[in-house]
């Protein structure tokens, strides 16, 4: 894959809390620091949309005719059936 340069600016405070990353080993320089925070926003986003997109099908997917009850049942069901109680 292949890398572009970019010029980005901090102010004085940001620099040193990266550079104290870098110091104390979580990190070796500013580059890898900053492709961290990159892969953790993106992996964020993902979950972010997922939740949104099981939202939407949820809303879009109407009413139902199942009383809350039956719909606890259901879930309790699935849950023992997958070991989760």
């Amino acid at each position: 894959m292949s890398t572009i340069r970019k010029t980005i600016t901090f102010t004085e405070k940001q620099d040193k809390w990266i550079k104290s990353r870098i110091t104390i080993g979580e990190f070796t320089n500013d580059s890898e620091y900053l492709r961290d925070l990159v892969r953790r926003d993106q992996a964020k986003n993902a979950k972010f949309s997922a939740l949104k997109g099981a939202i939407t099908e949820g809303m879009e997917s109407g009413v139902s005719d199942k009383s809350v009850p039956d719909i606890m049942k259901e879930v309790e069901d699935r849950m023992r059936a997958d070991g989760r109680l």
